[in-house]
């Protein structure tokens, strides 16, 4: 497997487009913050970009990764997650902050080529290029991928559950543990959703006509919905992890 960044092969770009339908759930395609960093991404953080592509099928990407730096000083990592660092990310990209962090932001597998430890992989090839850029720190707020199937169960609760070897028993977080990395704390509103209920119909599929919790397939967390104002609401929690390189 050839994992490389587009500061090394920029003609992978489109490659990272193509492919990934369906490994997403539709409805978190609609984070506004994703949008202010995967608009610039491959322009300004290109050795922060990664693809991995099968010499048996180089005409095609099996996973992505993509991160971003920035400086981060307070000694906790914020309760806003995902949001907040890319905010804090781009705002100190204008500026002119000297980032002393990386913080993952994505890691992607095709969906026909999961489950071949490829996540593995791309962590360790992010871990690796981060510390040969000279920074000593990746965080990640890692979305835990079998939260989905407990959406009632509190992150707190979820992330404490360890099995006999003493390893998380969520899978991604298991990936990250076993890298280096350590689980340091919940960051409770790390991506908030919102839309009409109309929008939320066509993200899910689903009738989104009683005010209340609304489990969806694939979030973590049930979805607030309100009849009377028409809207929805989802504040997706994540664990942050931090590898020290």
């Amino acid at each position: 497997m050839d994992i490389v960044t587009l500061a090394d092969r920029p003609d992978l770009a489109p490659l990272l487009d193509e492919d990934f339908d369906g490994a997403w759930p539709q409805f978190m395609l609609w984070d506004p913050m994703g949008a202010v960093y995967y608009n610039i991404a491959h322009d300004l953080y290109p050795e922060f970009v990664f693809a991995a592509v099968d010499p048996a099928d180089p005409g095609r990407a099996v996973a992505r990764a993509y991160a971003v730096p920035l400086r981060w000083t307070e000694p906790e990592l914020p309760d806003g997650g995902w949001d907040r660092v890319i905010q804090r990310a781009t705002i100190q990209r204008l500026t002119g902050a000297t980032p002393n962090i990386v913080s993952a932001i994505e890691i992607c597998i095709r969906p026909d080529r999961r489950g071949s430890g490829l996540s593995g992989l791309m962590l360790t090839a992010m871990r690796e290029a981060v510390g040969k850029l000279g920074y000593d720190t990746l965080v990640a707020p890692v979305r835990p991928s079998g939260k989905h199937t407990q959406p009632d169960l509190p992150m707190t609760e979820y992330v404490t559950r360890v099995r006999p070897d003493g390893l998380p028993v969520d899978p991604w977080l298991r990936v990250h543990v076993r890298a280096g990395g350590r689980i340091e704390r919940v960051a409770p509103r790390s991506m908030a959703i919102t839309g009409t209920l109309a929008d939320w119909r066509r993200w899910t599929g689903l009738p989104f006509d009683t005010s209340g919790p609304v489990h969806v397939p694939g979030a973590l967390v049930p979805v607030l919905c309100d009849v009377a104002h028409d809207h929805a609401v989802y504040v997706e929690p994540n664990v942050w992890v931090r590898h020290r390189l």
